[in-house]
């Protein structure tokens, strides 16, 4: 163990690349997150997976910091792992 105070099973912060979660579509069950370098990357609730505090789609905000990973789809370049800081 190196000391920190992570919970069990999650990925450390620095594995993912940082955004901003810009646009939310709760009805739809979807969103956009906008990328430290501007990109706009959507994703759906039912293929993302959420990681830290925040494990339910209806708990994320629009303006919410996240980390996120990216994943090639037949409709293109999505989010597939969305990790909120508490």
């Amino acid at each position: 163990m190196d000391g920190s105070d992570d919970q069990p099973g999650t990925p450390p912060p620095d594995r993912f690349y940082a955004g901003t979660i810009k646009k939310l579509f709760v009805g739809a069950g979807m969103g956009v997150v906008r990328s430290a370098t501007g990109r706009e990357i959507p994703f759906a609730a039912a293929h993302v997976i959420l990681t830290g505090p925040v494990r339910r789609f209806e708990e994320l905000r629009e303006g919410m910091a996240v980390g996120f990973d990216v994943g090639w789809t037949s409709k293109g370049l999505r989010v597939t792992v969305l990790h909120t800081a508490p």
